[in-house]
């Protein structure tokens, strides 16, 4: 990094730093949830796959010995137009909850999913069991490791294989939301998005890599097969050679990796991550559905969620549009053991700590 681009860094850093100091030391309150929480964040400006991360740990856990246990996640619902504390139901709309918060229930359905800004408010509502939700005994917090109002129990961070965070730079001129000695204080890191096939070799490097004491942890995406976004989906189009994708996630060239071993893409719309689209966005999908008439629609999961409730899709579009489920898994059989094994632990510390209350 050159002279002037520290130059520039400068303010930033320091006022992070200086911001994480004061939390810290105490001089900023610090609080802890009424229940045992484990937050799912990152340094990094998006794309690291918080929200299918956040579905492997609901599936790990209700294979684990806490699942007779109540778990419900929290999220601060980005972009959506509603305020304060709502439950979030598999009928409504990305505009009252968010695109992830909407998601995950909707994969989840027996599961409490809340959005709300105020993270320490949320913990305390959803252990109360508002609005008729059984009282959580277990909350996964989305996307909440810069909210240091609220300490967790567990705090995991992910970290993109193809985004190093040890070559990264904060913004502007980088990736970095947080400064990289954050990593330090997480109690795991779970490299996400590797390859299916990462040698001992590799992981190796990558521990030494990030200078981290504590457990690092290796995840691969998989892509199930395309599932209509409406119920009027032609699953024949599904069949066809060529495929035009659209996308309003932070990183998609993994999507676009693995549809071109299966298809000719013939077009790729990309766009800002939680993107709403626009009527001109659909038109210019929709010209290009016309151009290649017998080609697949593709979009991502998480945009699925935002193009539910959008009036300007037409019926043939509708017919041809398809998304791609994805679900995250771990490289190694002992990295599930390790991370079970983890929550276990501080839930059953967190018993003893109310017991000798």
């Amino acid at each position: 990094m050159s002279c002037s681009d520290k130059i520039l860094l400068a303010p930033y850093y320091w006022t992070l730093r200086l911001r994480h100091k004061l939390f810290d030391s105490g001089v900023r309150k610090v609080l802890e949830s009424p229940v045992p929480t484990v937050c799912i964040g990152n340094i990094t400006v998006g794309g690291t796959g918080k929200t299918p991360h956040t579905e492997m740990l609901l599936r790990l856990l209700r294979e684990s010995p806490l699942s007779d246990k109540h778990i419900a996640v929290l999220s601060r619902g980005y972009k959506r137009k509603s305020r304060g504390f709502r439950i979030v139901s598999t009928g409504g709309s990305v505009r009252d909850f968010g695109d992830e918060p909407l998601q995950i229930k909707r994969k989840f359905p027996d599961t409490t999913v809340a959005v709300d800004k105020n993270r320490i408010e949320g913990c305390r509502l959803l252990a109360e069991g508002k609005d008729g939700c059984p009282p959580a005994e277990i909350i996964i917090l989305d996307d909440a490791y810069q909210y240091r109002k609220l300490k967790a129990d567990l705090s995991i961070i992910l970290v993109d294989y193809n985004r190093p965070v040890f070559n990264d730079h904060l913004l502007p001129l980088g990736q970095l939301r947080d400064i990289p000695e954050r990593l330090q204080k997480a109690d795991v890191v779970i490299v996400t998005k590797c390859p299916p096939y990462l040698d001992e070799w590799e992981r190796s490097k990558w521990k030494d890599s990030l200078r981290f004491d504590g457990p690092v942890l290796f995840s691969t995406i998989a892509y199930d097969t395309l599932e209509p976004v409406f119920p009027e989906g032609d699953r024949r189009y599904v069949h066809s050679q060529r495929a035009i994708m659209f996308s309003g996630i932070a990183n998609d060239s993994n999507l676009k990796k693995h549809l071109s071993d299966s298809y000719r893409l013939v077009r790729h719309f990309k766009f800002a991550d939680h993107h709403n689209f626009s009527r001109s966005d659909i038109q210019a999908v929709s010209r290009a559905s016309k151009e290649f008439n017998t080609a697949v629609v593709v979009t991502t999961e998480k945009d699925s969620q935002r193009l539910a409730d959008c009036p300007h899709i037409s019926k043939s579009l509708r017919e041809r549009l398809f998304k791609v489920p994805i679900r995250v898994h771990f490289l190694t059989d002992d990295a599930r053991d390790i991370l079970t094994s983890l929550i276990v632990s501080r839930f059953e510390d967190r018993q003893k700590h109310r017991a000798r209350q």
